[in-house]
């Protein structure tokens, strides 16, 4: 992966989450209703982390603007992507998961997948992996 590939990668987890949490921010009530999920209890379950997917948007535009100095932000996407898949996977597999969270779970493993190998391209420049591991 070059440098241009992970500036990329980042733009793309900008947008994706940054519009997913929009979306599920200002139409939660259609989406839940569109996919037949049924309503939480209180929408600040699903608004909070709607807000927060915007603001891990965000804080994925600062890695793709310079992945290089903002590279110690990319193990937090990691752990929201893993957090995410782990949870959604585990629910998928054991009692059930509705059809409209399962594609975020693929796409977010990839993402995963992506973050980890731009990390180390990251770091390769500062001296913190062995030569040739980028």
């Amino acid at each position: 992966m070059t440098h241009s590939q992970v500036r990329i990668l980042f733009y793309l987890a900008a947008a994706y989450d940054f519009l997913i949490g929009i979306a599920f921010l200002c139409f939660g009530i259609q989406l839940f209703d569109a996919a037949g999920v049924p309503h939480p209890n209180h929408w600040a379950y699903t608004n909070f982390g709607a807000l927060m997917l915007m603001i891990f948007g965000l804080m994925f535009f600062a890695v793709a603007r310079d992945p290089h100095a903002n590279r110690n932000l990319i193990p937090y996407g990691m752990l929201l992507k893993l957090s995410y898949v782990s949870l959604t996977c585990t629910y998928w597999l054991t009692t059930g998961c509705p059809l409209l969270f399962k594609p975020f779970a693929v796409i977010d493993a990839l993402m995963l997948i992506g973050f980890a190998l731009a990390y180390n391209v990251c770091r390769a420049g500062d001296g913190s992996t062995t030569a040739g591991s980028a």
